[in-house]
């Protein structure tokens, strides 16, 4: 997973009914986008290092403003 800041990540729901969870990249710490990120999280506003799971999925802040 490559990530940079001003991305969101979204991790899905584990069970039905759960809603997914985003946040967003705030400080990119791997190398060349990697994990782990500092990062915001939408619902609570939390700060915290997360290191993504195969749950998780990055939407790119530049792809979609371009598109």
């Amino acid at each position: 997973m490559q990530a940079a800041v001003g991305d969101r990540i979204v991790v899905k729901g584990h069970r039905v009914g759960e809603p997914d969870r985003g946040a967003e990249v705030l400080v990119v710490r791997g190398e060349d986008g990697g994990p782990p990120y500092l990062v915001r999280w939408e619902d609570d506003g939390h700060e915290g290092v997360f290191f993504p799971g195969p749950d998780a999925v990055v939407h790119h802040f530049r792809a979609e403003r371009a598109g």
